[in-house]
C-alpha cells in the first residue's frame, strides 16, 4: 500500500496518474452501474412490447389483472375482475412481479 501511495505522489507523473485513476473510476461506475440499469430497461421494454390478450400481469402499483386487448397508442385494456376493465400503460406493467406471479402460477398447476 506505501509504494502505490509513493508511486502516485511521484513528481513528474502525477497529473497523468490522476487521469489514469479518475479515468478508471468512471469505467468502474459504468460497468457497475449505468450497464445494467440499461440492460434492464432493454429487458423491460421488450417485456412491454410483447405482450398479448391473455397474459397475466402486475402493474407497478400493485393492480393485478389479465391483458384483455393491447391498444397502438401504448395503452392496454386490462381485466381486474370478470367484467371490469381499466386502460393503462403499457410502461406501468412490472416485469419483476409479472414474473413472479407467472411462476408461482405455473408452480401451481405443476404441484395439482
Amino acid at each position: 500500500m506505501t509504494s502505490l501511495v509513493v508511486f502516485l505522489q511521484a513528481g513528474a507523473g502525477g497529473g497523468t496518474m490522476q487521469l489514469v485513476l479518475l479515468g478508471g473510476m468512471i469505467l468502474i461506475f459504468w460497468l457497475f452501474m449505468i450497464r445494467p440499469q440499461a440492460k434492464k430497461a432493454k429487458l423491460a421494454k421488450t417485456f412491454q412490447e410483447n405482450l398479448q390478450k391473455g397474459d397475466k400481469v402486475v402493474t407497478i402499483a400493485g393492480i393485478h389483472g389479465k391483458v384483455n386487448k393491447v391498444n397502438e397508442d401504448g395503452t392496454i385494456d386490462l381485466e381486474t375482475s370478470p367484467g371490469s376493465y381499466i386502460k393503462i400503460e403499457k410502461s406501468a406493467i412490472s416485469i419483476e412481479w409479472s414474473n413472479n406471479l407467472n411462476k408461482a402460477n405455473a408452480a401451481a398447476t405443476t404441484a395439482k
